[in-house]
């Protein structure tokens, strides 16, 4: 089959891609990189003009600020077009988002409907923000959730933006025009899974696939000072709760400072960031989520011990008998208890890091998750 993976999140389209053509399948991926931590992409469309060069990208900025339009658009549409005879004829395409290039939702539509009008089966992946789930966190009875630090400080409004574009009435329409022309929507996660159970074009969810020959298991040593590593996205830094996971290092440091190694880096590209944590035997990841995400994923398959989503709701649908995770809640005194629980017994860590690997591998195959997407794309 010929498969058009359109966008990426995190490197799961990255790793759906090695899947695929494990089995046999041709596979592109279209789109932008996500942001600073640059993933690959076969056919890119990011706007590098205004990002690379110094002039037009503080006029970039200076535009935005003024009218609220970000002109690295037309550089996003200029190289759409430029490559519009490698966006037809596809056997699959999935798009990562219902906006997957993440600029102004009219031009947005405009482009999805070339996609859609020449491609006939196209399926939509939740993963990431969209009008269904922002809508869910923000209307439900959870008791967290992603938005709960800015519904208890609205004063933290800008470093929501993002989310919040997703209930807006622009991107309503193009919301209701992706789901007329999509078959499917496929959960990634069971916290979208929550929001899209009953959902008329919701498939079963499908776990993230998890490249386990690239990320190869590395048992943990813990002799020696136990290192925490801590990697802030600074556009998500109290979305993932990492006010938080700061505020239970500052206190593990004033009381186990001479047992233990923070590392903490700050927005770094993809393949900066697993360098740094490789020697780290505790991953900090989110606070906010009910199952994990592709960081944690990752950080698991490297045998890692990483602190992240693992809710009831997680343990019963995979019918959990041992701990591949830490679940943690949004609590300082809860996050430091989990880390302090782990700084004196190491012996934890060793059979935590050995159960994630397993995890990983029973539930996050690469290979078996492709087939599970070839299931829903060709049913």
């Amino acid at each position: 089959m010929r498969i058009l993976l359109f966008g990426e999140y995190s490197r799961f389209h990255n790793s759906l891609k090695e899947g695929l053509q494990k089995l046999g399948h041709d596979v592109t991926i279209v789109g932008r990189g996500d942001g600073f931590k640059q993933f690959p992409i076969d056919i890119d469309m990011d706007p590098t003009f205004f990002k690379t060069n110094k002039i037009p990208h503080y006029f970039r900025q200076a535009i935005f600020r003024l009218l609220k339009f970000d002109i690295a658009t037309f550089e996003v549409v200029f190289k759409f077009y430029k490559n519009k005879k490698h966006l037809k004829n596809y056997d699959v395409v999935q798009l990562v988002n219902e906006a997957p290039l993440n600029i102004s939702r009219n031009i947005e539509k405009k482009l999805l409907q070339f996609v859609f009008e020449r491609n006939d089966h196209v399926f939509l992946s939740a993963c990431g923000d969209d009008y269904v789930f922002i809508n869910y966190i923000l209307n439900g009875s959870l008791p967290y959730h992603i938005l709960t630090p800015f519904q208890k400080n609205p004063s933290l409004k800008g470093h929501f933006t993002h989310s919040n574009e997703y209930i807006k009435a622009s991107h309503k329409k193009l919301h209701d025009f992706v789901f007329e022309n999509i078959k499917a929507v496929i959960p990634g996660d069971l916290d979208y899974w929550m929001a899209y159970k009953g959902h008329p074009l919701a498939a079963d969810p499908i776990p993230y696939p998890i490249n386990t020959e690239r990320n190869k298991f590395e048992p943990l040593d813990v002799e020696g000072k136990i290192k925490i590593f801590h990697g802030v996205n600074q556009l998500n830094y109290y979305k993932k709760g990492n006010d938080l996971f700061d505020q239970a290092l500052q206190k593990i440091t004033d009381t186990h400072g001479d047992k233990v190694e923070i590392i903490r880096v700050v927005s770094l590209p993809y393949d900066e960031y697993i360098q740094k944590y490789r020697e780290a035997h505790i991953i900090l990841d989110q606070v906010y989520s009910y199952d994990q995400g592709y960081n944690a994923l990752e950080g698991m398959a490297k045998g890692k011990v990483v602190l992240t989503g693992a809710e009831k709701i997680f343990e019963d649908n995979y019918s959990i008998t041992y701990m591949p995770c830490i679940n943690v809640k949004p609590e300082v005194d809860h996050i430091y208890e989990a880390l302090e629980m782990l700084i004196k017994n190491p012996d934890k860590i060793v059979e935590i890091g050995k159960n994630a690997r397993k995890f990983i591998e029973q539930e996050h195959h690469y290979v078996d998750i492709a087939k599970r997407y070839l299931a829903v794309w060709n049913a």
